[in-house]
């Protein structure tokens, strides 16, 4: 497992997402309303759009082209059209660091 620097705390809003691309793959991270970070693939299981575009409320993102929602703490679809659950990775925050365990 490698972990990676994917941004600063202060760069993602409270209930807010950040997209994070790192050797080809495109990661969204979420920062809480506890201020945890969690990180999860950055597209949609659906067609493949942008979660970090999409609505973060509590600990779920809503997808912003045909509105299907993920728990970003687990990845779990709770609403249609996403049926597929997102992959999560472990993430960590080390003076101020936003850090993601890749691989």
């Amino acid at each position: 497992m490698t972990w990676v620097t994917a941004c600063q705390l202060a760069e993602i809003e409270q209930e807010g997402a950040k997209r994070f691309d790192h050797e080809g793959r495109t990661y969204a991270l979420y920062r809480a309303p506890d201020d945890s970070v969690y990180c999860t693939a950055g597209l949609c299981t659906h067609e493949a759009i942008h979660l970090a575009d999409g609505l973060v409320m509590d600990y779920e993102v809503e997808c912003p082209k045909h509105s299907g929602v993920f728990d970003y703490r687990t990845g779990e679809a709770l609403r249609l059209p996403a049926c597929e659950n997102l992959k999560t990775y472990q993430v960590e925050v080390v003076d101020g660091e936003v850090r993601v365990a890749i691989g």
